[in-house]
């Protein structure tokens, strides 16, 4: 007995065991199309997900499949979070149920996706595009429930600097994640048994869409001229591994590396110098506070008329009277005979859960989660990100740690600022793929605005981004190395099309892909597509 190829895959397909280890090899593939891994073939993991949801028996099979690819995609993506929890070793024991607990949790957008998919995906190619916008949906979903976690979005698959990567300057990465994940699903149509000039048609469309984004980003590539500002920056990175910060001998050896590294002798003298989150291990109050620590010995480090962006919590009495904590940078000016005056602080507004602040904090305090991850209390969230002026006139846009990972919070309109400094402590995650694609996301933000970034971290990785997301050549430090980065930054280009209008893009090609659904066929179940594959 022979059967066609269409029909041995249907078979495939349908058999449960086999359909959980493809949704798993197709969200781990997937995840490795990102930086440090670089697997590009990983994107036809997205194909195989539709095929996957369109052949599963009925909308809640559907639903586990794509929560099954994204536990895979999110557990290779995102298994960095367990490190962290090593460098305690009273937490030690909960290293496991993060790097698991964390893509169970938020696989189940992917899920959503798939399920939704499955219910109301009409017939005919247009399939393609309902897959791909309910598939963005979700993306934009999970960078915003609950805050969100928007951690490797479909569209950074692309390293960011590259060709592929530029059309987040039109439509940011939500968008260029809609576009990469419908142009790569026409292939999944090969697979159909409908029209066989329609399939490669469709597929044809899809090679098509790749190369003009590739087109696309080669030609502004192509024309990109870094110009030179006028401001001189100094990264520093001191090497400070997060666990071994916690004793007065380290804390005097971590004050001595940043003052050494900071007056540093140069050519130029650096206009401003950033320092990274949680550079020493105490807080704004302890180390300038009525008995600083060393408050002098930093002031000392600087000269005249020179600027340092300084991560350091803080405290202060609120209104009611109770403490409030947050974590600030903090723009120090040097006023000349020793003397530091606060030219700017900004407070960090998107906190981390369960790092910086434990949801549902008085419910989860009174069950003793409070005591089992060590958060004697939260940190308070500050207004949302806006720009601050610098001594030397610069309007800087703070990002803390992971708010580098959300698109908008920059303005790209009115009130656009000349740079971005993302200041994060990465040491958190030591030498895995965190920090690395930290980088990659983080030089999103570079595209999407059209602005360089500054990134400094205590181990890596520091660098100077150029406004179309490419690591300027000589400006990097990598985990584990120690020094500065001296660099005139690049002007900002013009004001992008994401810059000005955002996720309202986004939102049009949503909606345009959703229209087959939206024009009246939500109330009805999916019929048998005549060029799906065959049911066995």
């Amino acid at each position: 007995m022979t059967y066609d190829p269409q029909t041995l895959l249907s078979r495939a397909l349908s058999g449960r065991i086999t359909r959980i280890v493809l949704a798993l090899a197709a969200g781990i593939a997937a995840a490795l199309a990102h930086p440090p891994f670089g697997f590009l073939p990983g994107l036809l993991a997205y194909p195989l997900l539709m095929l996957l949801a369109e052949r599963s028996r009925s909308t809640r099979g559907a639903f586990w499949v794509g929560w099954l690819a994204g536990f895979g995609y999110f557990g290779v993506g995102c298994w960095w979070v367990a490190e962290a929890f090593l460098v305690n070793p009273a937490q030690a024991w909960m290293a496991p149920f993060a790097a698991s607990l964390l893509p169970a949790g938020i696989g189940l957008f992917w899920g959503g996706a798939t399920a939704l998919y499955r219910r109301f995906a009409p017939a005919g190619v247009g399939r393609v595009l309902v897959f791909a916008a309910l598939f963005g949906l979700f993306e934009w979903l999970r960078g915003h429930v609950l805050t969100g976690f928007p951690w490797n979005p479909a569209g950074a698959s692309w390293a960011a600097g590259s060709a592929g990567s530029q059309f987040a300057s039109v439509v940011g990465v939500y968008g260029l994640g809609l576009v990469t994940v419908a142009a790569v699903s026409c292939f999944g149509l090969l697979l159909g048994d409908g029209r066989r000039k329609a399939r490669v048609g469709a597929a044809s469309a899809g090679a098509i869409a790749l190369l003009a984004l590739l087109v696309f980003g080669a030609a502004r590539l192509n024309g990109a001229v870094v110009e030179p500002g006028e401001t001189l920056v100094r990264i520093v990175q001191a090497d400070v591994q997060q666990e071994s910060k916690w004793t007065p001998e380290a804390y005097r050896s971590i004050v001595d590396r940043y003052v050494n590294l900071t007056g540093r002798p140069a050519a130029r003298q650096p206009d401003i110098v950033v320092w990274p989150e949680g550079a020493l291990p105490a807080s704004f109050n302890d180390v300038f506070g009525p008995e600083s620590l060393d408050g002098s010995a930093i002031a000392r480090a600087l000269q005249p008329g020179q600027t340092l962006l300084a991560g350091l919590a803080r405290g202060e009495a609120g209104a009611d009277g109770r403490a409030r904590y947050y974590n600030s940078l903090f723009a120090l000016e040097d006023v000349g005979a020793g003397g530091l005056r606060i030219a700017a602080v900004y407070d960090k507004y998107r906190l981390v859960p369960f790092g910086e602040f434990l949801p549902l904090g008085d419910l989860l305090g009174a069950l003793g989660v409070r005591s089992l991850v060590h958060m004697p209390a939260d940190f308070s969230p500050g207004p949302r990100p806006s720009p601050i002026a610098l001594p030397n006139g610069d309007r800087v846009q703070p990002l803390i740690c992971y708010e580098s990972l959300y698109p908008g919070f920059t303005p790209g309109g009115r009130g656009r600022p000349e740079w971005i400094a993302n200041v994060s402590n990465d040491a958190w995650f030591g030498a895995t793929s965190g920090p690395i694609q930290h980088l990659n996301l983080a030089s999103y933000r570079a595209i999407e605005t059209g602005l360089p970034v500054v990134r400094a971290t205590p181990t890596g990785v520091s660098a100077v981004i150029d406004p179309w997301g490419r690591v300027v050549p000589g400006q990097r430090l990598d985990t584990g190395e120690s020094g500065v980065i001296d660099a005139v930054l690049p002007r900002a280009t013009g004001s992008t099309p994401y810059g000005r209008f955002g996720d309202l893009l986004l939102g049009l090609m949503i909606l345009a892909g959703l229209s087959p659904l939206l024009a009246g066929r939500l109330g009805r179940a999916r019929p048998a597509a005549p060029d799906t594959l065959p049911r066995p």
